[in-house]
């Protein structure tokens, strides 16, 4: 097991969880706007679209969190989990979706499959809906879970709070929806629900992490910014995970092709499969 938050240098200066386009400065993804574009055709390997499974009622649950104040923000809080156990690695890539946040590294996934390397992928339900081809190609693949990054890609807060100039979530059921509608869509198309959540830029509340648990789905954090945001060069990209202890989850993205993040771990990851290196999808062991 591992500290709760590995990073790299704090002079670098840049955004944790942020999904950012690959230029240091570069504000994170903005939300989209308010709704969810219809979902994409189920993928053609998967099982047929099915209903989702019964939910808690949704007026049930929000009257058990109204009047709630929550007390802490971040990304490392109670119930968020920061590592697996038995000291293999879990590389976590997100896919943001949005202005600026719908690309497709396939040069990356291709180095994940060619390594044999599993890996959780989060996807925003605006990347699924603007990238059905490659959705269907990564539902159909067993090296890959995948888990919720949420509806519109917002901080998961009851207060509205912000993360990298990213409004958060207004209230409970502004949360609610946040998880609850991309689960159901996610549901809809794999035939099976999402057992991972992490929000937009990976911040929360503790009570937006109680109220994630209420649909069934386990919180994921980070203990390693593997690309700072999709910010990092290829170099900085792989001394950083090169140095992730054993039990790391490490963050990364997958949105954003022209970034450093795909060929930082073209580099570093024959080097810790050749290691003996262990690699683990997050249910795998979490």
């Amino acid at each position: 097991m591992v500290g709760r938050r590995t990073v790299l240098a704090a002079a670098l200066g840049l955004a944790a969880a942020a999904c950012a386009a690959p230029a240091a400065r570069r504000i994170p993804d903005a939300p989209s706007a308010p709704g969810v574009p219809s979902a994409p055709p189920a993928p053609s390997r998967s099982p047929s679209p099915v209903r989702p499974p019964a939910q808690p009622d949704r007026e049930q649950v929000l009257a058990r969190y109204a009047g709630r104040v929550p007390q802490q923000w971040g990304t490392d809080l109670p119930g968020v989990v920061a590592t697996v156990p038995g000291g293999a690695l879990a590389l976590t890539f997100d896919a943001c979706g949005g202005p600026g946040g719908d690309g497709y590294d396939a040069a990356l996934i291709g180095t994940l499959r060619r390594l044999a390397v599993p890996a959780t992928l989060f996807l925003n339900a605006r990347w699924v809906d603007a990238n059905p081809g490659p959705f269907a190609e990564l539902a159909a693949d067993p090296l890959f879970e995948l888990g919720n990054h949420g509806t519109a890609h917002r901080p998961l807060s009851v207060t509205g709070r912000s993360a990298y100039g990213i409004t958060g979530t207004a209230d409970p059921a502004a949360a609610y929806e946040e998880v609850a509608g991309n689960r159901a869509k996610l549901t809809a198309l794999l035939g099976r629900a999402p057992g991972w959540f992490r929000s937009g830029t990976a911040h929360y509340d503790e009570v937006a992490v109680a109220l994630v648990g209420e649909s069934g789905e386990r919180v994921a954090g980070f203990a390693v910014n593997g690309d700072g945001g999709a910010t990092f060069t290829p170099g900085q990209v792989a001394a950083t995970v090169a140095a992730a202890p054993p039990g790391s989850i490490v963050i990364s993205h997958f949105n954003h092709p022209d970034a450093g993040t795909g060929a930082g771990y073209a580099q570093v990851l024959p080097r810790l499969v050749d290691a003996g290196r262990h690699f683990v999808r997050l249910s795998d062991r979490a």
